[in-house]
């Protein structure tokens, strides 16, 4: 059952069938209106400045596995699903033009963003929403299952979706595909986690998702 794989998975308008689904998707939730929220602003800027590096990362691997942490979901609980799906075009492109001589190729721009963005950010925009549905209301639910497990699993299960559509180099094995995106979830999700943590602490303000009237619990008046 593993080694099945989809004729259609192989085409590459997989790709821009589902870049244009999600971004379309996006578009309708007007995704400009969270950088109405000032103290979103100077994150987002600053994510538009450092992701494109993070992501050219990629070519730096043997073998053509093209893997690094792409902070997708981590963006997603920051600045919201449709801005942060937006997000992803403007560090796709800059990150195909760090230290490159010729233009890139677009079809590898679209599967990049769809496969490393795309795709884990919508996985775990909707594990995210099962959790707080279903999961007491609380700071550590929000932290663990929100920022570490909605990670991991995101990520995870992107690797094979991605297998799924006939993306995986003909060099490496399933399990060793299968393998370096368990490693890269749960190195995702312990980065997330953390700096999720940290911006709980410090910046709430600037995680969009995240208010203390929802995952705090209500102060109780002093008695006496």
């Amino acid at each position: 059952m593993l080694a099945w794989v989809p004729e259609w998975g192989q085409a590459p308008w997989v790709d821009w069938v589902v870049l244009g689904a999600v971004l379309g998707v996006a578009l309708l939730f007007q995704p400009w209106l969270p950088l109405r929220h000032r103290p979103l602003q100077s994150p987002w800027l600053g994510a538009l400045v450092l992701m494109p590096f993070l992501w050219s990362t990629e070519r730096l691997l043997p073998s053509g596995l093209a893997l690094h942490v792409s902070s997708a979901c981590l963006m997603t609980l920051m600045f919201g699903w449709p801005l942060a799906m937006w997000t992803l075009v403007p560090v796709t492109a800059l990150a195909s033009l760090i230290g490159r001589q010729h233009l890139p190729d677009l079809g590898s721009m679209a599967s990049h963003m769809v496969w490393f963005g795309l795709v884990p950010g919508t996985l775990s925009l909707g594990l995210g929403l099962l959790i707080r549905q279903l999961l007491p209301k609380h700071l550590f639910v929000f932290i663990l299952g929100r920022a570490f497990i909605a990670t991991a699993l995101s990520v995870t299960l992107t690797g094979y979706l991605a297998y799924l559509a006939g993306r995986k180099p003909d060099t490496l094995a399933l399990d060793e595909w299968m393998l370096a995106y368990w490693l890269l979830g749960w190195g995702e999700a312990i980065s997330t986690g953390m700096l999720v943590s940290i911006f709980v602490a410090f910046k709430p303000h600037w995680l969009l998702t995240y208010s203390d009237a929802r995952y705090l619990p209500p102060s109780k008046p002093p008695q006496g």
